[in-house]
């Protein structure tokens, strides 16, 4: 096969235009057998009214040596690459079914967690999931009753559960993760496998939505039960075992129980903060991670579409607009969109009773009036809260109480009109752009839930990025907050190995320990790690493995 890269042609082209671009590119005439497969297709919006569709195609020729040395120094032709992902080689037999005390724990069935038991069940180890929350069904109810009548479940929510906080959200999948082995095509063609469009493989900017996501996370669980593994809901872990080595020798659960277990995948989310207070006490050696704090910030989705798309806004093609928009404010502090919903809603996302926390969810449609992004602030251990681990979960509880009060104490969150924002005024009402967020908002001052340098920054940047996006700072567009759990704020540091630096056969991972930022940089670590423990088990060294493993991404 043969790659070709940056095929420009316009939005509305016809389907024949793309072999005859090909044919073109390649010098083939009429006569010449080729077939043509998409494999990337974005767009350039940077004309408005002339947006371009850029494509990389695999064509299958007739003579495809004759062809590629026709091709000379064009770089945008080439041998089509191999993709497919290849396991680590791990020799030995498979893990006998008496053997309990090596049988891999996974603890969290986030996308971390449920890669990681994917891979370690299609090589036969059998792993043992412990998901703290509920079953996906079970934990959609017990969300949707927060948003619809202000009752939380701590242990079952936007946080917890199974498929973690990925579960409802946008469904991103794309990041900027350093991936040479195509980890992250493994991920979207399991994720295909389970139900997800087929899109997600070529379109450039992937992603799935709630609902979707629900029936493939209980397709992959049936998958891993099916190959050995077992799933245990309700298993929150209360503290790690440890030999007189500091080697995990088992795990306790909330109810006393206790589970023999060797090597121990930890692929908790961000918001596990009283199992972060657990590895501490257990010594597990931990560190503070900047992250960052702000508000969610909501426009009519057809402005936003207006702004990127100009006329041809509304195409199927490019469906609802979506932004990216970063500002250094002369107080020093970097402003960014975090999170960017097209055509979605803003959501309650707290996991602790007496807090108000937002997020960002949509459909795979995208189809809701409003778009929604965090609007966000860096945040420096050491200068906004002491350079210790635990300290960055301490200074989001305190603003997140803030806002729970704020909003009247019964998880409304407090909103305001950007107009008032940027006057320094309170909001009694709010105008033409009505919040999505549920179970409602009460009209206020956000200063009250926010560092002043945040309010600072956020003034002076939503100015800016109006001159980027005409209208972005409107009167009527409408700021909830608080946004706190943009990330994890400590990091559980790691060897090359996976293995925790003091800890033994304890194997750190995903986002709530620092190495991912969202659906797919969590996943791609998870099968990283699960590859990890395969080889421990296997008695090889896995030094390396791991390296470049760290990456960014737009979470949601």
């Amino acid at each position: 096969m043969i790659r070709l890269t940056e095929v420009r042609l316009p939005l509305d082209h016809a389907p024949e235009a793309l072999i005859a671009a090909a044919r073109a590119r390649l010098g083939l005439t009429d006569a010449d057998a080729l077939d043509v497969r998409v494999v990337r297709r974005g767009y350039d919006a940077r004309r408005r009214g002339g947006i371009m569709l850029v494509y990389s195609l695999d064509c299958a020729v007739a003579d495809e040596a004759a062809v590629l040395a026709g091709a000379g120094e064009d770089a945008r032709i080439g041998p089509s690459p191999d993709t497919s992902y290849r396991p680590v080689d791990v020799e030995g037999p498979r893990l006998a079914r008496g053997d309990a005390a090596q049988r891999p724990v996974v603890i969290g069935a986030g996308p971390c967690g449920l890669m990681a038991g994917l891979i370690l069940a299609q090589m036969g180890l059998r792993p043992l999931i412990l998901e703290r929350g509920k079953a996906v069904r079970e934990r959609t109810v017990d969300t949707f009753a927060l948003w619809r009548r202000s009752i939380l479940t701590p242990e079952s929510n936007v946080q917890f559960g199974e498929g973690g906080a990925g579960t409802f959200s946008d469904g991103k999948l794309y990041s900027q993760v350093s991936d040479p082995r195509h980890l992250g095509r493994k991920v979207l063609e399991e994720f295909v496998r389970a139900g997800a469009p087929e899109e997600i493989l070529f379109v450039s900017k992937p992603h799935i939505g709630t609902f979707r996501l629900v029936s493939m996370v209980e397709h992959i669980r049936a998958e891993i039960e099916a190959a050995g593994g077992e799933y245990r809901f309700n298993a929150r872990v209360d503290e790690l075992l440890l030999d007189e080595q500091r080697s995990v020798r088992g795990l306790r659960l909330s109810g006393g129980e206790e589970v023999a277990a060797s090597h121990v995948i930890l692929a908790i989310g961000h918001s596990a903060r009283d199992t972060f207070s657990m590895l501490e006490a257990a010594g597990v050696e931990m560190q503070s991670k900047p992250f960052s704090i702000g508000v969610r910030i909501e426009h009519p989705q057809s402005l936003i579409d207006a702004d990127r798309f100009g006329p041809q806004a509304g195409s199927p093609l490019l469906g609802a607009a979506d932004y990216k928009l970063a500002h250094h404010a002369s107080n020093g502090r970097g402003v960014y969109s975090f999170c960017m919903c097209p055509g979605g809603t803003v959501v309650a996302a707290t996991s602790e009773e007496g807090r108000v926390v937002t997020n960002g969810m949509s459909q795979y449609s995208r189809a809701e009036r409003n778009a929604n992004a965090g609007i966000v602030v860096d945040l420096r251990p050491g200068e906004d809260y002491p350079d210790e681990p635990l300290a960055g979960v301490a200074f989001q509880r305190h603003w997140e109480r803030q806002a729970f009060l704020a909003g009247g104490g019964d998880y409304r969150a407090p909103a305001q009109r950007v107009g008032d924002f940027l006057a320094g005024r309170a909001s009694t009402s709010l105008g033409s752009v009505t919040p999505s967020y549920r179970p409602g908002v009460t009209p206020t001052d956000l200063s009250a839930c926010l560092p002043d340098f945040a309010v600072e920054a956020i003034r002076e940047a939503l100015p800016a990025f109006a001159r980027k996006l005409p209208g972005f700072a409107m009167e009527d567009a409408v700021l909830t907050g608080v946004e706190t759990r943009t990330s994890s704020p400590l990091r559980i540091p790691r060897g090359q190995d996976g293995r925790s630096l003091n800890t033994g056969g304890l194997f750190p991972a995903g986002e709530g320990a620092g190495y991912a930022g969202g659906i797919l940089s969590a996943a791609i670590d998870g099968i990283r790690i699960a590859e990890a423990v395969a080889l421990s088990l296997a008695g090889r060294e896995a030094t390396g493995l791991l390296r470049g493993s760290a990456g960014k991404e737009q979470a949601g």
